[in-house]
């Protein structure tokens, strides 16, 4: 029997919700399936997020390029005597047709704006609703976390440990990407590394340790195996005498040419131990061996060592990045925007939606910095939109950019350090009080004035729609 952490290809179009099906069942009914657009955005941002990173796209685009109900998809549905045989010969042929226009991958982005737009015959649209939200929400979720963390920690090294304690063996993957994308340096999840060409990092455990019948005769032991890997756990028993075990095994290792890299401290006072390591590893001629504190850190923990001058040089992060544990959901949703080249809108109290297909425009001031966004309509551009904006900046972009049209990628598909990069430019470009962890300013975000006149004529043509 195959396990059960695979998931194929082919059963990526079942990853829907029923009621997606049944819908698109009476859309195929009712003859509905002309061109409608569906715009994913987050309605409001968590507990002390200044800034979304967006993240996930082009897993699923990966997935749209590949999108079909096989043999099998289509013998399981009709096993549960849902749906009939039209339809599900339907669904048989179907391929993803549409035009998908996106942020790229790395772009911050807030409230209300559109981080991608698919426009498609209203079933192909309306069965990608669970699928862009699972994989874009959860990625984007994890990036902000670790996002967080790279810009508190003032350029010190970061990586994911959080693979065991993921909430399950995807979510441990994308943990893994996203954070990378965010400005990590690696993580210690080998898959992740065979898949996206991730920096791997890791050493040993306790249990290597406690394995000996002395911690030096490991340290000894694991520094021989693996001289480029020499960074020692010092904190199994006492942490200090741990430290001092690793500088006797550095010297002498020294005359075979193994050099020791570092100590990872992994409980305890951190800032404490960090300068006490410090003090006990300079003594002795290692001024160069690093210093890696992990165990229980966020971006709050690693502040406050930063701020309090521990000399840590490099941070592993595992559960609270990779479940983004203060903030381990986000309210992304997926509406109907237009269709048959009509405006659509929700109304409902607390849950409106903005109408029409939509562009976000960026301006940034005379230093380079992001100064406010406006969401208008699609058929908008930067320069009619440049006026609206109250202190108008030297450069307006538009973010969403074409990436599928006529069910084909259209745009280059990008490598991981470039959206890396683009994550590292963006960062750069927001005032820092926005990217404070604790009581960020918002970031202002405007509508344009024409999809201000469209919301309005939306909320009088949604009363006409109830009678």
């Amino acid at each position: 029997m195959t396990i059960d952490l695979r998931l194929d290809p082919a059963e990526v179009p079942l990853l829907v919700d029923l009621y997606e099906l049944t819908m698109a069942a009476s859309f195929f009914e009712h003859a509905m399936n002309e061109t409608a657009c569906f715009s994913l955005s987050v309605r409001r941002l968590p507990p002390m997020r200044g800034y979304m990173v967006a993240a996930g796209l082009e897993r699923l685009m990966e997935a749209l390029e590949q999108f079909t109900f096989d043999a099998a998809a289509i013998d399981y549905l009709d096993s549960l005597k849902l749906f009939s045989a039209d339809f599900l010969q339907f669904l048989g042929r179907m391929r993803f047709s549409g035009e998908v226009s996106a942020l790229v991958e790395g772009t911050l982005f807030f409230a209300e704006e559109p981080v991608l737009q698919v426009s498609a015959p209203l079933i192909e649209a309306q069965l990608l609703e669970t699928l862009a939200i699972n994989q874009i929400g959860m990625a984007s979720m994890i990036a902000t976390k670790a996002a967080r963390c790279y810009s508190i920690a003032e350029g010190r090294r970061l990586v994911d440990f959080g693979a065991r304690r993921a909430q399950g063996a995807d979510a441990a993957l994308i943990a893994a990407r996203s954070s990378y994308l965010a400005g990590f340096a690696g993580s210690s999840n080998v898959l992740a590394g065979r898949r996206f060409g991730i920096p791997l990092f890791g050493t040993m455990a306790h249990s290597y340790v406690m394995a000996h019948e002395s911690e030096r005769a490991a340290f000894e032991n694991f520094a021989r195996s693996f001289p480029r890997l020499s960074t020692l756990l010092v904190d199994t028993f006492s942490t200090p005498r741990g430290v001092e075990n690793a500088v006797a095994v550095a010297r002498k290792l020294a005359d075979e040419g193994i050099k020791l890299q570092g100590v990872r401290l992994d409980s305890g006072d951190l800032a404490a131990l960090s300068r006490q390591a410090r003090r006990i590893l300079d003594a002795n001629g290692l001024n160069d061996a690093a210093i890696f504190a992990s165990g229980n850190l966020d971006e709050y923990a690693i502040a406050d060592l930063v701020k309090a001058a521990a000399p840590i040089d490099a941070f592993g992060v595992g559960t609270a990045m990779v479940t983004s544990a203060d903030a381990p959901s986000l309210d992304m949703t997926y509406k109907l925007v237009e269709y048959k080249g009509v405006a659509r809108m929700k109304t409902s109290e607390g849950k409106i939606s903005l109408p029409g297909r939509k562009q976000i425009f960026r301006v940034q001031d005379a230093a380079g910095k992001y100064a406010g966004d406006l969401i208008g309509l699609a058929d908008e551009g930067p320069a009619s939109i440049a006026r609206e904006f109250r202190h108008p900046g030297s450069d307006v972009r538009q973010l969403l950019t074409v990436q599928f049209k006529d069910g084909k990628r259209t745009a280059p598909r990008p490598s991981l350090s470039e959206s890396r990069e683009q994550f590292v430019q963006n960062l750069g470009r927001l005032d820092q009080r926005y990217k404070a962890i604790r009581k960020p300013d918002t970031y202002p975000v405007g509508l344009s004035r024409a999809l201000k006149a469209m919301q309005i004529g939306e909320k009088l043509r949604a009363e006409s729609r109830q009678e």
